[in-house]
């Protein structure tokens, strides 16, 4: 299982990581937009893509936009700590969507969450 993680905050993105890697995924970080894109540019061999819905001064939906162009069969999961589209709306804008999650979610939900859709 391959998951991409783009979550502006350091510290949540290594919980999330740790918590998959115990699991046998292997996990990229991205804290950036940018980051992401390049990762997926790098390497689009993503299953999953663990994407903050808010990331500062850029777009989430840019970054699932592209994972959709180049890895058309992953899933992206949004996790959100505001309440944008918490209306489900969300996966009417973004096909790709899966799931949408709290970001305070505890990283044992996440994982499952993240197995379940890896294998779909």
């Amino acid at each position: 299982m391959q998951v991409l993680i783009v979550q502006p905050k350091a510290a949540l993105a290594d919980l999330w990581r740790r918590a998959l890697e115990r699991r046998g995924a292997a996990v990229r970080v991205a804290t950036t937009q940018h980051e992401a894109i390049d990762e997926l540019q790098r390497d689009p061999a993503v299953d999953v893509v663990v994407l903050d819905l808010v990331l500062p001064g850029e777009s989430a939906f840019a970054v699932a936009d592209y994972a959709s162009y180049r890895r058309p069969d992953a899933k992206v999961i949004f996790v959100t700590d505001t309440s944008f589209f918490s209306d489900g709306s969300i996966f009417r804008h973004i096909p790709n969507a899966c799931a949408f999650m709290r970001a305070e979610t505890s990283p044992e939900d996440l994982v499952a969450i993240v197995e379940h859709f890896s294998s779909t």
